[in-house]
């Protein structure tokens, strides 16, 4: 004979409360749209049996839209894993999501999504930076939004981030642990707020560590290709023991352009990257990162706008999500003379 459901076991099911299904299947306020639609879909997949004359009928599912540049969009795997998981999750919500790229064009002349322009979302979920213009005009629609691995002091809205000054300090920390005492860093902090915060973690462990950076050291304009990585590591007279890089692509280009110079990694220098993307594992050696989580990422995403879904009004917060050290081949004891 079948074991009867209870409410208690689809409370256990979806990690909420017994008290929380009981209002989702009665109709009763105290949980979100979302919420309830999950509930009573979880409810009926497992066989639950309740009167469905007493729920309410309800609005809609809600629907969320999602936009990103074109760059973004076109950054795999790494934007393509978080839009994934955002989108299971979104899913598990019941959310319905639409998605829409932004092109250069559209960003400079401030051209929204219709989906934006028609009200056709609830909310609205921005992914990475577009340009602060382009996404207050969005805020000016008065739509529920969070900005996602993004923020800047004059976009007033939520924010999901990285603690991307807490990651650089402690991937610098660990070169340091190693006896580098001449660390680069290579990126170009222009291009992003998170790159510039990873700026900041750089100078705020070396400042504690009693280290000085050289200033021809500090290469933090310096564009992501191979050609001008080459160019640029090429004419330095000498190198630093370590060079911490904004980000694996960054990382990758720097550890082959040592190689063609003659230099082994970590033998003669070591270097770190950021992100945890596809690039610090093709490489050879495989790169030491910092390991973003892309599936908490998303689920504190999706839960922050159906919270303001919820309880529009109130101060807007932003959230630093933990990063990980990852330590690999590409980093190794200082043996030289700094």
């Amino acid at each position: 004979m079948a074991k009867k459901v209870t409410m208690q076991m689809i409370a256990d099911k979806l990690n909420i409360s017994k008290n929380s299904v009981s209002q989702a299947l009665s109709g009763k306020d105290g949980v979100s749209e979302a919420t309830r639609r999950l509930v009573i879909k979880t409810a009926e997949e497992m066989g639950y049996r309740y009167e469905a004359k007493r729920v309410s009928a309800r609005t809609p599912a809600r629907k969320v839209g999602l936009i990103a540049s074109e760059v973004t969009f076109s950054l795999q795997p790494f934007f393509g894993e978080m839009f994934l998981s955002i989108e299971r999750e979104a899913h598990r919500h019941g959310v319905s999501l639409l998605i829409q790229s932004v092109t250069p064009a559209a960003r400079d002349e401030l051209v929204l999504s219709p989906f934006i322009t028609d009200r056709q979302v609830d909310g609205i979920l921005i992914l990475s930076h577009i340009s602060t213009a382009y996404i207050n005009k969005v805020l000016e629609q008065g739509i529920p939004t969070v900005l996602v691995d993004h923020h800047h002091p004059l976009n007033d809205a939520d924010a999901v981030l990285t603690n991307n000054r807490f990651g650089a300090y402690r991937a610098v920390q660990h070169l340091i642990e190693l006896g580098h005492r001449n660390i680069g860093i290579l990126g170009d902090v222009r291009r992003s707020p998170s790159y510039q915060e990873r700026w900041e973690g750089y100078l705020l462990a070396m400042r504690e560590y009693g280290l000085q950076s050289e200033d021809n050291f500090q290469r933090i304009e310096t564009a992501e290709t191979e050609e001008d990585i080459d160019r640029l590591l090429g004419s330095m007279d000498r190198q630093p023991s370590a060079w911490f890089c904004l980000n694996d692509g960054y990382a990758y280009f720097v550890c082959s352009s040592l190689k063609k110079l003659g230099y082994d990694i970590p033998g003669d220098i070591s270097v770190s990257g950021f992100d945890n993307s596809h690039f610090s594992q093709m490489s050879v050696p495989k790169i030491t990162t910092t390991d973003i989580d892309r599936d908490l990422f998303a689920r504190v995403a999706v839960e922050q706008l159906l919270r303001r879904l919820d309880r529009p009004d109130g101060a807007h917060l932003e959230v630093l999500l933990p990063t990980t050290l990852i330590v690999r081949e590409s980093t190794g004891p200082w043996r030289g003379e700094n």
